[in-house]
């Protein structure tokens, strides 16, 4: 297929676009910043409104450098767990809830009483425990869907709305191994009408708006695709396609996930999979990470220590670090302590230390994966802040026993890109 393949991410902090050419070379990105969430003690969430008009803007930008007829098919991924009720038309009759939003606690509780353990749809932030706290507490308007971030975003592009896909749909409550909706949504008094068709992520559904694509400058016969989350996303980007394949982001947390052949579900450890079309997207993540890096040295301290480093030559000391007692995966002790003692009289030391203590617990993390029934690790690829330090690289190389490399791309905006190329996931 020619033309340009157009994926849309839409951030926590903004709305980012970049479009690809049919060998997957990057021809142009585009970004629009967004206003900050408004946040009341566990309630987090947004104007819809603010999304679309950031995404007409990014389009808009990036119609700068990139001939926007062109494109031939565009995705859109979202902030996992993030949703809204619209009416038939698509317009807002709530707020959107983020992400992070965690005021349905009642609505949480309700959920773990009758959803399995491996559901998605645990947790007072989970997509499925936010559509009923909306129902509970009244909403604007017709209620016609529920949709998440991404989905509303492309329904808009496509004047239809009602659909998403196997990912956003996880926290939902829909069951990625049967390819369906369960019938215990019933006991929760979920009208099945209010729930989206899920496709797999990449499916074309729809041809542009056609007022909306002569408004943007973009092809009528421009495709929208059901998206992905953002996190699906950014994995996809960094190219890793083979069972094995691992993608470990070193952020504030370290969080990993590993492409496998089956499904991998641990609800104590916060493990669950999403799907990529015959294949599986298997993660966790660990309260380890910069935070406990931070809890010790700012990043300025840690640029001027990482010289000193001597990545082949291992301090034994042994640590697990934390930022405050807790951890979910890969040990599930909410009381768990960091160990960070005995402490060198040299900073040096101490930082390698901590280095090598978190590479420690993404090696824990991949072996427990592996005893969930994941495949041989086969390659890690980095993301996030921590990746780009060389000497950490080197630790986690040595630790791991397998091939570590630094992402040539993560922007969750080229993995939608990627999904737009391929129809469907890799």
């Amino acid at each position: 297929m020619g033309g340009l393949f157009l994926g849309i991410d839409v951030g926590t902090g903004g709305v980012r676009a970049c479009a690809i050419d049919a060998q997957a070379g990057i021809r142009g990105f585009a970004s629009t910043a967004l206003p900050a969430p408004r946040v009341d003690g566990n309630a987090i969430d947004q104007t819809p409104e603010l999304w679309w008009q950031a995404t007409v803007d990014t389009i808009g930008k990036l119609g700068e450098t990139v001939d926007l007829g062109e494109i031939a098919r565009i995705v859109v991924d979202g902030t996992s767990g993030t949703l809204l009720l619209t009416d038939a038309a698509g317009r807002p009759c709530t707020p959107g809830l983020m992400y992070n939003d965690a005021r349905a606690t009642r609505q949480a509780a309700r959920v773990a009483a009758i959803a399995p353990a491996e559901s998605g749809a645990h947790g007072a932030s989970s997509a499925l425990a936010k559509l009923l706290y909306l129902l509970d507490n009244g909403t604007s308007g017709d209620i016609s869907h529920a949709v998440h971030q991404a989905d509303w975003i492309a329904g808009r592009l496509a004047g239809r709305y009602g659909i998403s896909d196997e990912n956003n749909a996880l926290k939902l409550g829909y069951d990625p191994v049967a390819r369906s909706w369960p019938a215990w949504l019933d006991q929760l008094g979920v009208n099945s009408d209010l729930l989206p068709q899920v496709l797999v992520p990449g499916t074309p559904f729809a041809e542009i708006d056609p007022a909306l694509a002569r408004t943007l400058g973009l092809s009528p016969s421009a495709q929208i695709a059901a998206g992905t989350t953002d996190g699906v996303a950014a994995f996809i980007a960094t190219r890793a396609d083979q069972p094995g394949d691992a993608v470990t982001s070193l952020g504030t947390t370290l969080v990993v996930k590993q492409l496998a052949t089956q499904p991998i579900f641990a609800a104590n450890q916060g493990v669950y999979s999403h799907r990529l079309g015959d294949r599986w997207l298997a993660g966790g993540a660990s309260n380890s990470g910069g935070a406990a890096l931070l809890m010790h040295f700012s990043a300025d301290e840690m640029e001027r220590l990482t010289p000193q480093v001597e990545p082949d030559q291992p301090t034994g000391l042994n640590y697990y670090p934390l930022p405050k007692p807790g951890e979910r995966f890969p040990i599930a002790d909410p009381a768990l302590a960091a160990r960070i003692t005995p402490r060198p009289a040299e900073d040096h030391r101490f930082f390698q230390g901590l280095l090598e203590g978190i590479a420690s617990v993404e090696a824990l993390a991949y072996r427990q994966l592996a005893g969930l029934g994941a495949p041989r690790l086969r390659r890690v690829i980095g993301i996030g802040g921590g990746a780009k330090n060389e000497a950490w690289t080197r630790i986690r190389l040595r630790t791991l026993g397998v091939p570590v490399s630094v992402a040539e791309q993560s922007e969750a905006s080229y993995g939608a890109a990627l999904l737009a190329l391929k129809g469907g996931p890799p």
